[in-house]
């Protein structure tokens, strides 16, 4: 009976996920998500070849751990990789086929009077998308659409109580619901006068336009049919002005320039210095953290490994920050340093503004995560020193070494040994510490009048969040991707020698 429950169980439970699988993959092929799609396609596939089959074994515990990893480490690593070769920022979101679209919409400029007309939305005897215009102070009527127009008599008009047409022959108004639904005719040039024409603006009304900027699909080329100068692809992204380079269209387009986002990080001056200055206290953060840290947990667990009174309140007490989410931690801190309500300034009854200084911003931060990370240095130094035997001490001290001697000469190297792989791991964390950067200071504090990016306390994930998405002026993904890749290569390399150290990856026979 167990055996056949089971079964039962597996069974319902992989219908429902193939079936949630199966709509997500119809999704994604219809958003054209191609990739997104064949993976999750291929992942339903597997899940029901391993599971209803006795391929692999090991392969039935393996399999969601491996789906998990292809989408959330090994795909964001790889898209960050692509998008580091592309300029991609603000004004180059879109692809080519989008941004030509728009270049050509913004090249449509109104006529010098800025007419406008009443209109009323329907289709034609032809089933063609037409307007049926009120040129009111002309007191004319016509049918426009994409390719002609046709003037209405007055007689033949039927009027709505503002003198506007909304009948006429050869002409059947669209509902204001249909319209409401559907914007196909929006999009529709109608037909005016010579090389103006119609551009429908609300549901009610339209302008006239005339289109300056015409493309050719043939030549790739853009003209501006009233100045006639040329614009071409200049392989970076828009579409450069013939003559004159730096004159560009915008909106541009996402445009592979392969490896130069990785030399702007050593050519350009204004993306070279603050990334140096940031990288430089990215490294000391993450040192002086680990030194801290370790150094305070490693005094208190040896306070504590003696017998006391009080030993298990006293332990109970430093593991609370611990056991505090750090989040409110971070933000209590930064209530506490608070220029106008703070508790410090409250209690020295002074006004001083304690992160608009660079010096004594980066102490705090060092200090709020020393409070966060002592007590998980804590605990781990107060289980190795459980596992050193204290006979070597004890055969320290019967040779005439005293204390001082037995801890430089054997507990820390012994314990150093041990947690090395937890001091690198620790080091590759707080090289990305994202949270107490921008919870505590925000980066700063910025030179922003300066035109400055990078703030004074930012590590390079604060600084590559700050290209990226900091700024509502200009945002650059391309140069934050690069900037990413190049600290996973950082911190792979660290943790790869955590691993190393830590002998976990050696095979034991």
């Amino acid at each position: 009976m167990r055996g056949k429950f089971a079964l039962v169980t597996k069974i319902i439970f992989l219908g429902i996920t193939t079936a949630i699988l199966a709509l997500l993959t119809e999704s994604a092929f219809a958003q054209k998500q191609y990739v997104i799609g064949s993976f999750i396609l291929i992942a339903a596939l597997a899940l029901n070849l391993v599971y209803f089959t006795s391929i692999s074994v090991p392969f039935k515990f393996f399999l969601p751990g491996i789906l998990f990893f292809i989408a959330f480490v090994i795909a964001p690593i790889f898209f960050t990789a692509q998008m580091s070769g592309y300029k991609y920022q603000t004004g180059n979101y879109l692809d080519k086929k989008a941004a030509l679209e728009q270049v050509i919409n913004l090249g449509a400029q109104p006529d010098s009077q800025g007419t406008t007309f009443d209109l009323t939305a329907g289709k034609n005897s032809a089933n063609e998308y037409a307007i049926l215009v009120s040129d009111i102070t002309n007191d004319k009527y016509f049918i426009s659409t994409q390719n002609k127009r046709v003037e209405v008599p007055k007689a033949l008009a039927k009027f709505d109580a503002n003198g506007v047409a909304i009948e006429a022959p050869d002409f059947k108004a669209i509902s204001a619901n249909v319209l409401a639904t559907n914007d196909a005719y929006s999009k529709i040039h109608y037909m005016y006068e010579g090389k103006y024409y119609i551009a429908v603006q609300t549901q009610n009304s339209g302008g006239v336009f005339r289109q300056e900027l015409s493309y050719s699909a043939d030549t790739g080329v853009l003209t501006n049919t009233v100045t006639g100068a040329t614009y071409v692809d200049n392989h970076r992204g828009n579409f450069a002005k013939v003559g004159t380079p730096s004159e560009i269209l915008s909106p541009g387009w996402r445009a592979p320039v392969w490896f130069e986002n990785y030399s702007r990080l050593v050519t350009d001056k204004k993306v070279r210095t603050p990334l140096v200055r940031v990288f430089i206290w990215t490294f000391s953060f993450a040192l002086l953290s680990v030194l801290t840290t370790f150094a305070l947990g490693l005094l208190l667990a040896i306070a504590l490994n003696r017998k006391m009174r009080g030993r298990r309140v006293y332990r109970s007490i430093l593991i609370l920050p611990y056991a505090m989410p750090s989040v409110m931690s971070i933000l209590i801190w930064a209530g506490m340093f608070d220029s106008d309500f703070g508790a410090v300034n409250s209690i020295l009854h002074s006004h001083f503004h304690w992160f608009q200084n660079p010096s004594l911003a980066r102490g705090i931060v060092l200090l709020v995560n020393l409070w966060l990370g002592f007590p998980y240095f804590y605990l781990i130094c107060s289980g190795s020193l459980q596992a050193i035997p204290a006979e070597l001490s004890e055969a320290a001290a019967i040779d005439g070494a005293n204390p001082r001697q037995v801890f430089r000469k054997i507990t820390l190297p012994l314990l150093l040994q041990i947690l090395s792989p937890l001091l690198i791991a620790s080091f590759a964390f707080n090289f990305n510490n994202f949270n107490i950067i921008y919870l505590l200071t925000g980066g700063g504090p910025t030179q922003t009048l300066n035109g400055e990016i990078a703030g004074a306390t930012d590590i390079l994930i604060s600084y590559t969040y700050k290209i990226a998405f900091g700024s509502q002026s200009f945002q650059d993904f391309g140069l934050a991707s690069a900037i990413s890749v190049i600290i996973f290569l950082l911190v792979a390399s660290i943790s790869m020698y955590g691993l190393r150290r830590s002998k976990v990856m050696e095979t034991f026979e």
